[in-house]
């Protein structure tokens, strides 16, 4: 408990006198930033869905699979 405490005395003491760092993001640096995040992003969500969806693909596929081997009945003449 001790420990917890000194770490929450540190990172307010940190946060509240901590200094104006006057930082400045160009517009092609900005710009470059926005595109990782929001690739990473998007590379994130859409493995997430493949992996929440591969359950229903695969089935999808066995059921379709299944219907296609069945054998039909041929109309009576």
């Amino acid at each position: 408990m001790k420990t917890v405490m000194s770490f929450v005395i540190a990172v307010s003491l940190t946060i509240g006198f901590g200094q104006d760092a006057y930082a400045y993001i160009g517009p092609g640096a900005g710009l470059s930033m926005v595109g990782a995040v929001w690739g990473l992003l998007v590379a994130v969500l859409a493995a997430f869905g493949f992996l929440l969806f591969w359950p229903f693909r695969k089935m999808f596929k066995r059921t379709s699979a299944n219907a296609e081997t069945e054998p039909q009945e041929k109309p009576a003449p």
